[in-house]
């Protein structure tokens, strides 16, 4: 062999070789890297929240159906969160929940706040008089699906029970259901 065929690098061309991140055709994967991991980094950090939309009718007797947009938040549970529904006179906030199985009673103190314990009073129960209803009632009647108690500014209130399409999906699995507003009026819900 001649000493020709065995040349050295240069300094600079060992520099070149050793790292690839130097090289012309290592940056733009480095830029792709760099884009993918930022990118990631982004979505992990958006993974805590989720929210939704959808809406529904107002219904009082006398009048013509009014539409009424709801929207919900829930943090990293999905198990519970905020629902907002705004009607064309006032808006509604307050705390919704996911029934399940493990749901403990103090957990459900909220949906109490202007109403019967267990809500008890609303049409959608048939009970005989001499049966007595509890919480535990409500909590394995509603197991599945979501529940909200929501109040406005002025102190007026808004109860909520939704059926979930997909359970297992929660709120972002969509549902429907209903709302009944304070002393007249309810709303046909879709999310």
């Amino acid at each position: 062999m001649s000493n020709d065929s065995l040349q050295t690098p240069s300094t600079t061309q060992r520099r070149e070789l050793s790292s690839p991140i130097n090289t012309k055709a290592a940056r733009p994967r480095l830029v792709r890297v760099a884009l993918v991991a930022a990118g990631a980094a982004l979505l992990l950090s958006a993974c805590g929240t989720m929210s939704g939309m959808g809406g529904g009718d107002l219904v009082e007797a006398g009048k013509p159906a009014e539409p009424v947009l709801i929207s919900w938040t829930s943090d990293d549970d999905a198990l519970s969160g905020t629902m907002v529904a705004t009607l064309p006179d006032r808006t509604y906030s307050g705390p919704f929940f996911e029934i399940t199985q493990q749901t403990r009673e103090e957990t459900l103190a909220p949906l109490w706040g202007g109403w019967n314990e267990g809500w008890d009073d609303w049409s959608y129960w048939v009970n005989t008089p001499d049966e007595e209803y509890t919480v535990s009632h409500f909590i394995t009647h509603y197991s599945g699906k979501v529940v909200a108690n929501l109040s406005a500014s002025d102190g007026s209130r808004m109860r909520c029970r939704l059926h979930l399409l997909k359970p297992v999906s929660g709120m972002a699995g969509g549902g429907e259901g209903e709302c009944q507003v304070a002393g007249d009026g309810a709303i046909q819900a879709r999310f």
